[in-house]
């Protein structure tokens, strides 16, 4: 089914990768972007800096949409914090255009990080096995605290939204092609499930457009 959809960060690792699935599909897009010349023809874009962004700005990249996708991340530590205040902006302007579903890219150890809105998650994920739980996970956690903490932030805007909302949890993230072969869970990761491809995440999150039964969880993929 041809769908108008709205790509936030569309020329990042993810973006990239929903543009040309999206475009491949047949769908109509819409690309909020920094900079539009990265584009491929036939997007037709916004331009906006998320980690300022006033959501009226954003009205005219939304409105009639009939999902978004955001793929929207810190690309350094100094861009820290963009994903919920991107997100947060984002939302808002869906909810004054009258746009209700939206995917976004999360991150594995999200579940078990403590925000606002979750202040006391499990220690452990239902999906990690005792390597994941005990040695890398904490490893990763603490060199990535800003990350996961802003992630977690994400979260809790589109719990509190009232939209339907999706939030993708995938592993380490390669550059490896699309292959449509890949597990996913609901709200847990995947046992031994440590790598994914920026393209079988986007690849996802336009899947999950047909499944409304994903609304308002957390999926977890891995291969």
């Amino acid at each position: 089914m041809r769908r108008k959809l709205t790509i936030v960060a569309a020329t990042g690792g993810i973006g990239r990768q929903l543009v040309d699935q999206a475009l491949a599909a047949g769908h109509d897009l819409t690309a909020i972007v920094r900079n539009p010349d990265r584009l491929p023809p036939g997007v037709r874009a916004v331009r906006a800096d998320l980690a300022t962004a006033d959501p009226g700005a954003l009205h005219p990249a939304v409105a009639g949409a009939d999902a978004v996708l955001s793929g929207l991340g810190p690309r350094s530590r100094a861009e820290a914090g963009v994903t919920a205040r991107g997100t947060r902006a984002v939302v808002e302007a869906m909810k004054a255009t009258g746009v209700a579903r939206i995917v976004v890219v999360s991150a594995a150890p999200v579940g078990t990080v403590p925000s606002p809105g979750r202040p006391h998650p499990p220690r452990y994920d239902p999906g990690d096995g005792f390597v994941l739980r005990h040695l890398l996970s904490p490893l990763v956690k603490a060199a990535l605290r800003g990350h996961y903490a802003d992630l977690a932030l994400m979260e809790d805007t589109l719990r509190d939204s009232g939209l339907d909302w999706t939030a993708i949890r995938p592993p380490r993230l390669t550059d490896g092609p699309v292959t449509g072969t890949y597990r996913t869970a609901e709200d847990r990761n995947l046992r031994r499930g440590v790598l994914i491809s920026r393209a079988d995440v986007a690849h996802l999150m336009l899947r999950v457009l047909d499944r409304p039964e994903t609304i308002g969880h957390a999926i977890g993929i891995a291969h």
